[in-house]
């Protein structure tokens, strides 16, 4: 017998559910099962990020620094307005009705400006103003945050000058703290990333010019189960772990019965897929200078 030659199989939402509902013993009949289960689908979504299992979501960013900005959207944040010529790199921009500002960051086109997280929301048709070019312009839109909190973390980033890639080193919150004078001036070395709902890259030393880049790769959450006829954003060797964690969840609230057993299933099929979910390469391990010296 020849065999199919296919190699779409790829399950929408609705049959994740019935499978889900199946494993429980029970069978789909209602809208508000299907929109119930939906609901678990997207919680068991955000438990992936907390596990992260998020690798193929993964994509890689390039922020043009601005000399004096050292907070910066983890993502873009973009205002339309009706001319961005005037204005310039690096300075405040004040929103005349709603107070709101915000530094500019880069000018990819005439009618858009890259910002920096701003401090409220810009109004439609509402006066901007720089505080340096003092050039003003009107907001078509406001500025969408949805991009930046989509963000769940960043792997690893580097700084590119002159087409040199130079690593820059992550810290936490309390050495970026504790960091003397932000205001020192340099190639960045070294960033902080503060995961708040709209989370922020926070780079040192400041930036001395308008033409460095920060690369870097940030995991993103993957796309919500919005309808049943969509399909959810993930492998083909993930399927098994999806429709293992579904099933679970649903039996926490169809049945109890099963809690235990579909948990097992799941924990087992998220292991695999977790373990399968790495980078093949050789393990390097590269001793520190205290533990050169404690020799």
């Amino acid at each position: 017998m020849a065999v199919s030659g296919s190699k779409d199989f790829e399950p929408d939402v609705a049959e994740y559910i019935e499978e889900a509902f199946e494993r429980c013993g029970l069978e789909l009949r209602t809208g508000y099962d299907a929109r119930t289960a939906r609901r678990s689908l997207n919680l068991l979504f955000a438990d992936w990020a907390n596990r992260g299992l998020n690798r193929w979501t993964v994509e890689q960013v390039t922020q043009t620094v601005a000399s004096g900005v050292t907070s910066y959207p983890l993502g873009t944040i973009t205002l339309t307005v009706a001319d961005s010529g005037s204005f310039t790199i690096g300075e405040t921009i004040t929103g005349g009705t709603s107070g709101t500002t915000a530094s500019v960051i880069t000018k990819p086109l005439s009618t858009t400006m890259t910002l920096t997280i701003p401090s409220g929301s810009f109004t439609a048709t509402e006066t901007i103003t720089g505080s340096s070019s003092a050039a003003t312009t009107t907001v078509t839109s406001d500025a969408s945050l949805t991009n930046v909190q989509a963000s769940v973390d960043i792997l690893s980033a580097v700084v590119r000058r002159s087409d040199q890639d130079i690593s820059i080193q992550r810290i936490g919150r309390d050495q970026f703290l504790r960091i003397p004078d932000k205001t020192t001036t340099g190639r960045p070395i070294q960033f902080y990333v503060d995961r708040q709902i709209t989370p922020l890259f926070k780079i040192w030393p400041s930036p001395e010019n308008n033409t460095d880049q920060i690369i870097y790769d940030r995991i993103v959450r993957i796309d919500d189960a919005d309808t049943s006829v969509n399909t959810v954003q993930v492998p083909f060797r993930f399927y098994p772990c999806l429709t293992a964690g579904l099933a679970y969840y649903m039996s926490l609230k169809k049945a109890p019965d099963r809690v235990q057993l579909l948990k097992g299933i799941y924990e087992e099929e998220f292991d695999r897929a977790a373990t399968e979910d790495q980078d093949r390469v050789p393990l390097i391990l590269v001793p520190t200078a205290a533990s050169l010296r404690a020799v």
